[in-house]
């Protein structure tokens, strides 16, 4: 995905096994939506704390927040439990999403890729970041948000 283009639809089961739609808040609100690798890793605990822990400063902004990856809902679930996460997490098990967005593999494809994109309230890419630093994604995307808020 690119500058410009335009939040996918696509439906995936959430942490509750519902299907969820992206659709639900395109062209409504901004939307941050994060790709990490793996529940329950270092890196990715570290992430989803983060942006759980900046959770109010994203909805103050009225940014929707969702994460994926291509852990199993029933996984997500208890992730979600664990670290008391409040955003939407979904169950991207076939990786549609992750082509959908063009999230590239690193470590020699090894590891699915860390990358973040902020969608505006028409549902434009105006911002994306690609980093294994987990902690910079919720950095980057809060300050961009911060700084652009008029969407």
């Amino acid at each position: 995905m690119n500058k410009g283009d335009t939040l996918p639809d696509i439906t995936l089961n959430d942490q509750d096994g519902q299907p969820y739609s992206i659709s639900e808040v395109k062209g409504k609100q901004p939307v941050v939506v994060f790709f990490y690798p793996k529940n329950f890793t270092p890196g990715c605990t570290k992430e989803a704390c983060s942006f759980r822990d900046a959770y109010e400063d994203f909805k103050d902004l009225g940014a929707a927040v969702i994460g994926i990856s291509a852990d199993s809902d029933t996984s997500h679930q208890k992730f979600a439990k664990r670290y008391n996460l409040p955003f939407i997490l979904l169950a991207d098990t076939e990786n549609k999403a992750r082509k959908l967005f063009n999230v590239k593999s690193k470590l020699l494809g090894l590891l699915p890729g860390r990358e973040t994109f902020v969608f505006n309230a028409n549902g434009t890419l105006v911002y994306k970041f690609e980093s294994m630093n987990a902690t910079k994604h919720i950095e980057k995307s809060l300050k961009y948000l911060q700084k652009n808020s008029d969407g």
